[in-house]
């Protein structure tokens, strides 16, 4: 509508996302991943070993829902293992993303 731009309701897109800064959400990392047929899964046991289809050098993702917002290496950091990023989405893909979270 026009003569509303300058409202409060008007801005608050802008405000509604500085809210949500500080919540916290749970961020994951995927090394692979790999189609496997059900009875295959129910006959895996101790000291079986699933090969992932994404080679030891490619990017780690690191998901938060179900996006991928950013790509690294993995590391070490005190014992912990950690992401160096690479690589990060645009910042429009990741609010994206979280967007389905709320």
């Amino acid at each position: 509508m026009k003569g509303r731009e300058n409202t409060p309701a008007a801005n608050l897109p802008a405000r509604g996302v500085e809210l949500l800064l500080d919540v916290e959400l749970e961020a994951s990392l995927r090394f692979g991943s790999k189609e496997m047929p059900l009875g295959d899964v129910l006959e895996l046991g101790p000291g079986d070993v699933v090969q992932l289809e994404r080679h030891v050098s490619d990017p780690v993702d690191l998901i938060v829902g179900d996006k991928i917002v950013a790509r690294g290496e993995v590391v070490l950091v005190n014992g912990n293992f950690g992401l160096r990023v690479t690589e990060v989405a645009e910042p429009k893909e990741s609010l994206e993303s979280i967007r389905c979270l709320f």
